[in-house]
């Protein structure tokens, strides 16, 4: 994404937007990962008869009291890398796919356009790299307050491919793809649109600009996409489930109020997200554009 989503991307090397992209995310997802911890926990059923908090705050609480502060970093390697991954490739496709929606005339992008290049470039990142992360990370959360049979993200891999094969790591790809599109729709649509209107006012692009712009997308986007999420947690939870199974089961435990289950958490993690993540990706292009522009 370009400063000016109806500018001239030319100045903005391939190479800039996926490295840029994949920094702001890596970043991103190591300052927000407790909040993602959380939410997954909230959202995965529980085990036996014991009854667990819903209020992920409480959660975080009782993770940090009984299993130690690391705990709450559970799946964090392969979210981060996935992270880097995902931007790396969302962020590239993005300014690839903005640039053949533009109007041939006016290098414009409306707002329908905008969104319509978010979730393309959404469901490219779900299939070469969100996907099969987030089945990883999930299950590595939700094996920890159970069988605890993996010991790291290689090893979980390892096991869930000689178990299921290579379509096991991409268990829950319907629902992740359905939230990656809407998601990256409305984060990236909204985050260019604020920015468009703000140009055209002439209002000066700052950090403190660029973070407001990013967790207000965040919020967006997190009311919109959370029943995808939901599904997807379900569907990528250790024992695995398909998504018709993931919408059984959180029809019946919780009803239609249980696909907006961890949405605290998780809006507590993308507000601060969405803000960190554009941040860092605008910060990121000044420094590499000029090295790769010479």
């Amino acid at each position: 994404m370009s400063p000016k989503s109806g500018a001239d991307d030319s100045k903005f090397p391939p190479i800039v937007s996926f490295a840029s992209g994949g920094i702001a995310g890596g970043v991103e997802a190591a300052v927000t990962y407790p909040f993602e911890f959380a939410k997954t926990r909230v959202q995965l059923r529980n085990e036996g008869s014991a009854s667990k908090p819903r209020n992920p705050f409480l959660v975080v609480g009782e993770v940090f009291r009984n299993e130690g502060a690391r705990a709450l970093y559970k799946g964090c390697s392969s979210l981060i890398v996935g992270s880097i991954a995902k931007d790396g490739v969302r962020f590239l496709s993005f300014d690839m796919i903005k640039n053949a929606f533009k109007d041939p005339e006016t290098g414009a992008l409306s707002p329908l356009r905008n969104m319509l290049a978010g979730m393309s470039a959404g469901v490219v990142a779900s299939i070469f790299a969100v996907t099969p992360t987030e089945r990883i990370k999930t299950a590595m959360i939700d094996d920890a307050r159970t069988a605890k049979r993996f010991h790291s993200a290689p090893h979980t891999v390892r096991l869930i491919y000689s178990e299921r094969g290579f379509p096991g790591l991409y268990r829950g790809f319907a629902g992740t793809t359905l939230k990656q599109a809407g998601a990256t729709a409305f984060r990236m649509g909204t985050y260019n649109i604020l920015k468009d209107y703000e140009n055209s006012r002439q209002i000066t692009q700052s950090t403190a600009t660029n973070f407001a712009n990013g967790a207000v997308a965040g919020i967006i986007t997190t009311y919109a996409t959370q029943p995808f999420d939901t599904l997807k947690t379900r569907s990528q939870s250790a024992k695995g489930a398909s998504t018709v199974e993931a919408f059984r089961s959180v029809l019946a435990d919780d009803g239609i109020r249980g696909f907006w289950r961890g949405t605290t958490m998780r809006l507590g993690r993308t507000v601060f997200s969405g803000g960190i993540l554009f941040t860092v990706y605008e910060q990121v292009v000044e420094v590499l554009n000029p090295m790769f522009q010479r």
